[in-house]
């Protein structure tokens, strides 16, 4: 029997935050065909840290895994947007530093993910839905930083992605600014159902070629 493994933070653990609506695992299971089954080892408010002690619990039989972290790394981080600073520059350097130590970790919860030697889907951060139309335009900036660092360690390892940002790009999407809805939770169990079962058709996909 097929078995999915879901890790990361709260954009697979949000039950919490569905209002009672169908949390991203239950839609899983149910986009998933008959003989395939789904474990959720994701834990709301985890960071890519975090990643190394779920994966400690991975169940036996367990085929393929989906990683979404970098959410709260980035959250945690946020006051590097506030920092007084003399230039452009200078507000680079300090979202470069940021985001190197989340590469370093984030290289390492892959690591982690890999050493079992199944097959390994990452997700990346989607924008969120913040109130204030300005802001978002300085978090939607900030987190493609810390995408690019998700996307270049995913071709390193020739890992397929999931591009949250284009399947949760709706304001309905959202149950608040940073967690995914029911309605946004379908979108993404589709996505990964899809995905881990060669059933979505890779006509529509871009493909980046590296040699």
């Amino acid at each position: 029997m097929a078995h999915l493994v879901l890790l990361g933070d709260s954009i697979f653990d949000n039950a919490a935050y569905t209002r009672g609506g169908p949390d991203v695992i239950s839609q899983v299971r149910k986009a998933l065909p008959p003989g395939w089954t789904g474990s959720l080892l994701a834990v709301d408010g985890a960071t890519s840290v975090g990643v190394l002690d779920q994966m400690q619990r991975l169940p036996t039989g367990a085929t393929h895994l989906v990683l979404s972290v970098g959410g709260n790394d980035a959250l945690m981080q946020e006051g590097v947007l506030h920092i007084a600073v003399s230039s452009a520059a200078q507000a680079l350097g300090a979202l470069a530093d940021v985001v190197s130590k989340f590469e370093r970790s984030y290289r390492s919860s892959v690591a982690a993910c890999l050493r079992p030697g199944l097959p390994l889907a990452v997700c990346t951060i989607y924008n969120g839905c913040m109130p204030d139309p300005a802001y978002q335009r300085v978090i939607t900036t900030a987190l493609a930083v810390f995408n690019d660092a998700i996307l270049r360690v995913a071709v390193e390892h020739a890992l397929p992605v999931i591009d949250l940002r284009a399947i949760c790009a709706n304001p309905e999407d959202y149950a608040n600014p940073i967690e995914p809805s029911s309605v946004g939770g379908e979108k993404i169990a589709r996505a990964i159902a899809g995905l881990v079962t060669g059933s979505k058709s890779n006509s529509g996909a871009t493909r980046s070629v590296i040699g």
